[in-house]
């Protein structure tokens, strides 16, 4: 028998770690000679685990590093555990049961690094609700002569639609499929055509507001059950294009942090007094809101973008003791590992307990 052979022979024992059962149902050991005991093959019973020797990486009594619970605003932390809890059944919603508690993404290419991340809010915890949040970085475009686009986007799912989470993530992924196609949307932002923008954004919208409809028909539900909100953010990948494009759908937040200090509201969309740390949120929605805000912007080396549900952009307007650290934590060319970026982001206030969903851009300025 080849050597071949007689691997397909054997399979580990679920029972014994150390030994393989053939095929044929006698024991053997690694080594493929088979002990006997008693007139019968066995498996060998005082097989031994290989011990770290001067061969191996030496052995160290010292704790593993751990950031630990996340960092909180005041002297006393949320009464939540800053933990995943109770989690959806399957038998009530498939869709619900299956999305995971946390998600933790990002992307680098030339003078740009992206950290993201979205967090089941502790309420939703607590009561074993799904994450209504969304979020979405990928590739969009492009073509022989270049034109690649970096799509970076939230969508918060509308806390009393029943299908919601279902709506954010669809959002997402029918943005991304809907501006892979268009042929003009690079373009616009390369030479900073602010109304063409418009136009190929009133047109992605609408097709994804017709298309969320549908799958409410689909399944027998009203639109409004999978309301939604959208924000995108679309990143030349060319480095020598500083201009970026914004479009939104309904509430959240788009916060710049530049040399230090925070700027709540750089795309002027946020109701209320421009002047107060206060951004009210708004309920429009997908599939039913079709109004669009867009917004070519400008980066400078240095800038800090980050694009966010109202989960982040309400406890960073609300309290200082956050901006303060998330300044101290995001500021500089130095991006933090995602392990790190997600320790950071789940910096816990009080009486804020949504998810949480952002996608922070580091623009560098030249590669990195």
């Amino acid at each position: 028998m080849n050597e071949s052979e007689e691997a397909a022979r054997l399979h580990w024992t679920p029972t014994d770690p150390h030994g393989f059962v053939a095929s044929d149902g006698s024991p053997t050991v690694r080594d493929g000679s088979p002990t006997v005991r008693d007139g019968a093959p066995t498996a060998r019973d005082d097989y031994e685990l290989p011990v770290q020797g001067a061969g191996g990486p030496a052995l160290t009594s010292s704790p593993v590093p751990a950031l630990g619970a996340p960092a909180h605003s005041g002297p006393k932390a949320p009464s939540y555990p800053p933990v995943p809890q109770g989690l959806p059944a399957v038998a009530g919603d498939l869709a619900a049961a299956v999305l995971p508690d946390i998600v933790l993404d990002g992307a680098a290419y030339p003078g740009l690094s992206v950290r993201a991340a979205s967090v089941r809010g502790d309420s939703h915890r607590y009561a074993g609700e799904p994450r209504q949040d969304a979020l979405c970085v990928t590739r969009v475009g492009g073509d022989e002569q270049g034109g690649e686009l970096l799509m970076l986007a939230v969508a918060d799912g509308v806390g009393s639609a029943p299908r919601s989470h279902v709506g954010s993530n669809e959002a997402c992924r029918l943005a991304a499929r809907y501006l892979d196609h268009s042929t003009s949307l690079h373009e616009s932002i390369r030479t900073g055509d602010a109304e063409r923008f418009q136009r190929t954004a009133d047109d992605v919208v609408r097709q994804i507001g017709n298309l969320l409809g549908d799958l409410a028909l689909q399944h027998s539900e009203r639109p409004d059950a999978f309301a939604t909100t959208l924000r995108i953010l679309l990143v030349p990948l060319d480095p020598r294009i500083r201009t970026r494009g914004f479009l939104a759908v309904g509430d959240g937040g788009t916060a710049l942090l530049r040399r230090g200090y925070w700027h709540l509201d750089v795309v002027g969309d946020a109701d209320g007094d421009k002047d107060s740390d206060v951004i009210d949120t708004r309920t429009a929605a997908l599939p039913r809101a079709r109004g669009v805000v867009t917004r070519l912007l400008h980066a400078h080396a240095g800038d800090v973008l980050v694009l966010s549900t109202d989960g982040l952009s309400s406890p960073l307007a609300g309290d200082a003791g956050m901006r303060d650290f998330l300044a101290d934590a995001w500021n500089g060319d130095e991006v933090p590992a995602p392990a790190d970026f997600l320790w950071q982001f789940q910096y816990r206030v009080k009486s804020y307990d949504d998810d949480r969903t952002a996608v922070v851009l580091w623009e560098h300025g030249e590669a990195q």
